[in-house]
């Protein structure tokens, strides 16, 4: 925990705590680096293979070295470490590098976070303006590390996330994407990397804003994410022979991102983490799940994990009436929920449809009619003792709603004073007062007036590459500032409801980023509607999302067979609870299987709130006929396997952290399964036997 000088005039900070070490030290170019980083005993990486603590892109500076790469920034190169603080903030341990470029007269402070037992470093940078002139940033790293493995050792990991398929990890050694240019010879470093990025104004559309390093020969991983409610950007490439890791938020070449500061004007970046383990990508994985609960906001739902009916998955799907809502809400009393939600539709009254009207949010009279209206099915409800709740899609306007009208241009998003239209939707700009005021009077009528106790926010349009607040800005930083407004909103309102419920969804998993997870208690993993396609997408949801987090559709029908049901309903049970589907059209039996799943669910979920996922088959793969999801919570390690088309009834799940240990196997669920489980504690294997595709078991091995 020192800072000391060392031969030849370089300083060495040591900095950390029981379950991570760091050090940095300066070059002898005067730059200060981190040259260690990781679970104690982390040996130190070579000087020259480090990168400067911070990379700063400033117009009128640029780059030492051009090409596609954000390091070898020439303010990163001329920053000079000024001084450096420590301090305990409860159980989080904070240092503090303030760093000056005489040239520029740009001071960067950046802010290194850690939890006390936890091998996660969460990063952050200030950029101030100390000189004498406006300063334009093009780009500011939130964290870049360098001394890493050589590429021709390292297995690189990221994810591909589209509507309908999120959370599709892949991988590939990191040295097929970066070529080995023979150094030597140039002398230079390459000018490629490997990079990722979002567009627009859905965070997670195309990747999640994660990756992963792993050795290949060793149990060495390093586990990343970038805390962006917008525009993020990571890459990894080459240096000195060594990797080097980037983490961005937005910036200009990718999101049309710059901020011009005066004197005395500042600037500070999105967070992001680190995760580090020697126990692989599921080590690493636990340590950021243990560090994703530390840091988001709470509430009592990430331990009390309601059941929530909804009605649209495959069910209303938009179209909600008194008339079918009493019966889904009587059947959905009789199964077990404990939060009952109105999906989209309940304010339609528009003959030519809901999809460019919305924005008043008020309901429709013709689909609740009589004296109570919408308040007959609110009070049914509440009679069956389950909290109701409604979906909203807060940052929109139609095209069509008065409410188009009725606001000022300025409380939109604009480009070159022209309104922004997508998809027959205007989008709301949360930093203008009457945009945040409608909106806070519409919280307050649904959940201060009406009593609603849960709230799923939707976001159904990506607006690339955001707004220019009338020329004032670039449109990348106003997207930035919208979506920094939006989460304070977020913010005030659970402060004035702190027991309300918040989902996030964007189409499904389109804003999976952990700036709204830190905020929002539940995220919508996905609207894919066929059962077959789900289970990749639920198996994988905990590497972006704390399971407790994590809402996972279990839509059964009355058309369907037991075992199909089943199959549905036992890939929900290591998550968040999303049942759907036509209860009221059940039969008994086939509801009593859906409450057999609500009892086993209730029965686990005190476990859910402290597990860390494992994968013993790998993380899946899109059509994997199995598929196996764990949970280590205690003495208890849950397994949720499915199998579907191709390969054969059996399968055998490595389980090394139970090698050698006596377990005893259950089938939590379902109850009278043709499939089963057979536990060898000498290899430390789970055979299972599903003798049909279309089938899956949830499984406790106790030891």
């Amino acid at each position: 925990m020192s800072g000391t000088p060392a031969a030849g005039g370089t300083q060495r900070i040591h900095w950390g705590h029981s379950a991570l070490s760091a050090e940095f030290a300066t070059a002898p170019d005067g730059s200060l680096r981190i040259v260690g980083l990781g679970p104690r005993g982390t040996a130190a990486a070579e000087l020259r293979r480090a990168t400067p603590v911070v990379e700063v892109l400033a117009l009128g500076h640029g780059s030492g070295w051009s090409g596609r790469r954000s390091i070898e920034t020439a303010v990163g190169a001329r920053l000079r470490l000024r001084g450096h603080t420590r301090e305990r903030d409860g159980d989080w341990h904070v240092l503090r590098l303030d760093l000056h470029d005489a040239v520029s007269g740009i001071t960067a402070v950046l802010r290194l976070s850690s939890p006390e037992g936890l091998p996660v470093v969460r990063a952050g940078t200030e950029i101030r303006n100390e000189g004498q002139e406006p300063v334009t940033l093009l780009a500011v790293s939130s964290f870049a590390l360098g001394g890493l493995p050589a590429p021709g050792e390292l297995e690189l990991h990221w994810a591909d996330n589209d509507w309908l398929a999120e959370c599709r990890w892949r991988s590939a050694p990191l040295r097929d994407h970066l070529p080995d240019l023979n150094r030597g010879v140039h002398e230079h470093d390459s000018r490629g990397h490997f990079a990722l990025g979002s567009r627009g104004s859905w965070s997670t559309d195309g990747h999640l804003p994660m990756g992963a390093l792993t050795e290949r020969t060793g149990g060495r991983c390093w586990l990343w994410q970038v805390e962006s409610p917008c525009g993020w950007a990571w890459e990894t490439g080459e240096r000195e022979g060594g990797t080097y890791l980037a983490l961005h938020g937005p910036t200009d070449t990718e999101h049309q991102w710059r901020e011009r500061l005066s004197p005395g004007q500042s600037f500070r970046t999105q967070p992001a983490a680190v995760a580090m383990s020697e126990e692989g990508f599921d080590g690493a994985l636990g340590a950021l799940t243990g560090y994703r609960r530390r840091v988001r906001r709470p509430h009592p739902d990430h331990r009390a994990l309601p059941v929530i009916f909804n009605d649209y998955m495959n069910t209303l799907s938009g179209d909600p009436t008194t008339g079918k809502l009493l019966p889904l809400v009587d059947a959905a009393a009789l199964a077990g929920a404990e939060y009952f939600v109105i999906d989209s539709g309940w304010y339609d009254d528009d003959a030519a449809g809901w999809w460019d009207s919305v924005g008043a949010w008020q309901p429709a009279a013709s689909r609740f009619p009589g004296p109570r209206g919408i308040h007959e099915v609110l009070d049914r409800i509440r009679h069956h003792g389950m909290v109701p709740g409604l979906w909203l899609e807060p940052e929109v306007v139609g095209v069509r709603s008065p409410l188009a009208e009725r606001l000022p241009d300025e409380a939109f998003f604009r480009r070159d004073g022209v309104r922004i239209r997508e998809h027959g939707r205007h989008q709301l700009d949360l930093r203008h007062p009457a945009a945040a005021s409608h909106l806070d009077e519409t919280v307050d009528r649904l959940v201060g007036a009406w009593g609603v106790g849960y709230l799923k926010l939707d976001y159904n349009i990506s607006v690339p590459p955001g707004t220019d607040g009338g020329g004032a800005e670039s449109p990348g930083a106003g997207l930035l500032g919208h979506a920094r407004a939006y989460l304070d909103w977020l913010n005030a309102v659970l402060d004035r409801y702190p027991g309300l419920v918040i989902e996030n969804c964007a189409s499904g998993g389109m804003r999976m980023d952990g700036a709204l997870l830190g905020v929002a208690q539940l995220q919508s993993t996905s609207d894919q509607q066929d059962h077959l396609r789900y289970p990749p997408i639920a198996a994988a949801a905990p590497t972006a999302v704390p399971p407790e987090q994590g809402a996972v559709w279990a839509y059964v029908q009355p058309e369907f067979g037991d075992e199909e049901n089943a199959f549905i309903l036992a890939g929900a049970l290591l998550g968040r609870v999303h049942l759907s589907g036509r209860l009221d059209r059940m039969s008994p039996a086939q509801l009593g299987r859906v409450r057999e799943a609500v009892g086993v669910y209730r029965s686990i979920r005190q476990d859910l709130p402290d597990a860390v996922p494992f994968w013993p088959l790998g993380l899946p793969a899109w059509t994997d006929p199995w598929t196996a999801l764990g949970l280590r919570a205690g003495r208890a390690s849950y397994l949720t396997v499915w199998r579907r088309e191709g390969g054969g009834p059996d399968a055998v799940l490595p389980l090394p952290h139970l090698r050698g240990r006596a377990a005893g196997v259950e089938v939590l669920f379902p109850a009278g399964s043709a499939g089963g489980a057979a536990w060898s504690a000498a290899l430390g294997e789970l055979a299972v036997t599903l003798p049909r595709p279309g089938t899956a078991l949830l499984l406790r091995l106790t030891t």
